[in-house]
């Protein structure tokens, strides 16, 4: 018997399979302000859990997660960094 339960634990794991697919989004903020001076960080679990429930439900049809790591690029590598998901995006140019 449990040699079958087992088998019927792994077909029915089999059956609905879970990926992690990364995705990005890439923006700007303009400010005035010293980059440091811009940016939270204090932000509560709370709120990028709230955060994240958006993104998946304005961006993602039902039934996906999504899980956010903020950070910010600094400009003197936005450009390579921008570079980096193009290629990752689009393939590397040969």
């Amino acid at each position: 018997m449990l040699i079958s339960l087992a088998k019927l634990e792994k077909e029915s794991v089999m059956e609905e399979q879970t990926y992690a697919v990364p995705f990005a989004l890439v923006g700007f903020f303009l400010t005035s302000k010293p980059i440091e001076e811009s940016i939270r960080n204090d932000v509560a679990p709370e709120e990028l859990e709230k955060l994240q429930e958006i993104i998946s439900k304005l961006l993602f049809t039902e039934g996906v997660q999504v899980a956010l790591y903020p950070s910010v690029v600094p400009p003197d590598q936005a450009e390579e960094a921008v570079d980096e998901l193009e290629d990752m995006i689009f393939g590397e140019e040969e």
